[in-house]
């Protein structure tokens, strides 16, 4: 195909104010920084523990899901972001294919999750790490305090600096991670071999519906994010031609990343024990000790610095990707004015929305600490469940929004095609769109679907409170967000009201937007 140049829809045009920002942009990162920001980003520690302690049923739905989910879902974003390769991804996408303002609402809740997510659980999975292997630190005290905020600032930190320096402390950040996998894997392996697993039940492996509910929505979130490294588009050398191969051979380490460590974790581990917050590390715990004798506890010690720094660099991650994308939405006129929307002329970072980013994570460290049991403590749960799962809830529009540009753009050069064209792209889009839809009602109102399936299910039990306070601030917190990211499209009426003169995209051709 030949690109030709077109003039968009004069009000999904970029903002003169965004076209300044993104010229304090640089270009630096190569195909093989793309894969490391991938690993970095999507690989979640602290889901691996939670998808174990579903034992062998929930191994066998992550595997299922890998196939009918993160596969298909790699691909689409693969194909997309090669073609579509403006700043900020996600948020172009869905602007190109919905608007300006559905992509300034989506913009909010991809963004948001992600300073909660730090400070309200990254941060306590990292502290217990740290204080079981490393130096045993008082829960409470003055050391658990200071390890928490200064996790937080560090992350905050990492996504501030220039991109240049920080691709680096990614890498690292990758290289740590698979270290730490590879380690648990590894050593479970020849455990086995010396010790023998703890006893199985196989017949678990059966997929059941029980076993999905209870997994889906945790699965979903740990298998999405391949798209971030579209956040930075235009600060990558060729984006057209390294994001698509990046994203296919991360999806790939990815598949083994989960899969072989949640077996791990269930082959040593019983299925109460395993969890979110400790799984990882005990699972390691047993086998360092049952394989290297005196040198587990050096050993443990040393993985649990690893993976604390493969904690904080996932965390900064993400505040690049998303933060990144706020702030792209914000200077194209969706979010409170300029404010957010200014890029650092010395660091090429959008540092306003990253201080923004760590004052949130820190209340959310602060209220975590202090509200630690009873009513209360049930109530702060459910929001942070409810606010971590925005991230999934955002993928209502931005799956779609692929399907939309896929066929209103069908001219559009894409160097990667998924296999089967059109239709194939189509098939593969509303497969992952109808999960996404079973994932977020299942965070929203948990006994929906189990009562569809005839399943048990002890609401109070597992929540700690009842059906109706639930879903009260399941669905208030949504509603809170939403009319944060109403507010914030309302107030930047005059940033939309300057459009760049005579704007041309050269990716976008032949077709033009109703």
């Amino acid at each position: 195909m030949t690109e030709q140049q077109i003039q968009l829809d004069p009000r999904l045009q970029q903002t003169t104010f965004a076209v300044q920002q993104e010229a304090r942009l640089v270009k630096v990162l190569a195909r093989l920084d793309i894969v490391y920001f991938i690993v970095a980003a999507v690989i979640s520690m602290d889901t691996i523990g939670t998808i174990a302690s579903g034992g062998l049923n929930s191994l066998t739905w992550g595997a299922i899901l890998v196939v009918t989910f993160m596969a298909p879902y790699a691909m689409l974003v693969a194909e997309t972001a090669a073609a579509f390769t403006q700043e900020g991804g996600p948020y172009q996408w869905t602007k190109f294919a919905f608007g300006r303002f559905v992509a300034g609402v989506t913009s909010v809740f991809y963004w948001i999750t992600n300073p909660i997510w730090l400070g309200g659980s990254l941060a306590f999975i990292a502290f217990a790490a740290f204080q079981s292997y490393v130096v045993h630190v008082a829960s409470g005290g003055f050391w658990d305090w200071a390890f928490k905020i200064v996790f937080v600032w560090a992350a905050i930190l990492l996504a501030v600096i220039s991109l240049k320096t920080g691709k680096f402390i990614v890498n690292l950040g990758a290289f740590a991670k698979i270290a730490v996998l590879v380690l648990l894997v590894g050593t479970t392996v020849i455990y086995g071999i010396m010790h023998g697993f703890a006893t199985q039940q196989w017949g678990n492996l059966a997929p059941s519906s029980a076993g999905f509910l209870s997994a889906i929505s945790i699965i979903l979130f740990a298998y999405v994010g391949f798209e971030a490294p579209s956040a930075a588009s235009q600060e990558m050398y060729d984006p057209a031609n390294d994001t698509g191969p990046a994203i296919r051979q991360g999806s790939a380490i990815t598949m083994a990343a989960y899969l072989l460590p949640v077996f791990a974790i269930i082959l040593v581990l019983p299925v109460k024990s395993a969890s979110g917050l400790g799984g990882y590390m005990d699972a390691m715990a047993v086998v360092f000790h049952g394989v290297w004798g005196p040198l587990a506890s050096f050993a443990l010690g040393v993985s649990a610095l690893l993976f604390v720094f493969a904690i904080v660099n996932q965390g900064s991650s993400w505040m690049m990707a998303t933060d990144r994308i706020q702030a792209i939405a914000a200077a194209d006129g969706t979010f409170f004015g300029r404010y957010f929307g200014v890029f650092s002329e010395r660091f090429g970072t959008p540092v306003r929305v990253n201080i923004t980013s760590g004052i949130m994570a820190t209340a959310f460290v602060i209220a975590a600490m202090e509200i630690v049991h009873g009513s209360a403590a049930s109530v702060f749960a459910v929001v942070l469940n409810v606010s971590i799962s925005t991230l999934l809830l955002s993928y209502l529009a931005i799956v779609p929004a692929l399907m939309v540009l896929r066929k209103r753009f069908p001219s559009v050069a894409r160097p990667y095609r998924v296999p089967g064209g059109t239709v194939g792209f189509m098939i593969m889009g509303t497969v992952i769109t109808g999960y996404i839809i079973l994932g977020s009602l299942n965070v929203l109102f948990p006994s929906l679907l189990p009562k569809a399936f005839s399943i048990p299910y002890d609401f109070g039990q597992t929540w700690g409170l009842s059906a109706t306070r639930f879903e009260g601030f399941t669905l208030g917190t949504c509603a809170v967000v939403f009319a944060i990211a109403v507010l914030g499209f309302i107030f930047s009426a005059k940033v939309r009201g300057d459009l760049a003169p005579g704007l041309e995209i050269d990716e976008i051709a032949a077709e033009t937007l109703p």
